[in-house]
């Protein structure tokens, strides 16, 4: 990795828009409230209610790794030339 490609401490700079970022952080809070509705429901034997969670879960994970992936086709930042 170039030194361009390094932030000023240190972490490797990954192509990102801010919107992908929102995604991705967004999903995982989504995640932990379907895990534990889903659990309580599942508990409660409410299993409709389980099936929704079921479904929004699937969504949201499939939300998250599309933006992951685009992420990666945005290609690897700034490369040294010289």
């Amino acid at each position: 990795m170039s030194e361009e490609q390094r932030s000023p401490s240190g972490k490797p700079m990954v192509p990102a828009t801010p919107m992908d970022v929102i995604r991705i952080r967004l999903g995982s809070f989504v995640l932990v409230f379907c895990v534990a509705v889903g659990v309580l429901s599942a508990v409660a034997r409410l299993w409709w209610l389980t099936g929704i969670v079921l479904v929004v879960a699937v969504l949201v994970v499939l939300n998250m790794v599309f933006a992951v992936r685009k992420q990666r086709t945005l290609g690897g930042g700034p490369e040294s030339r010289g």
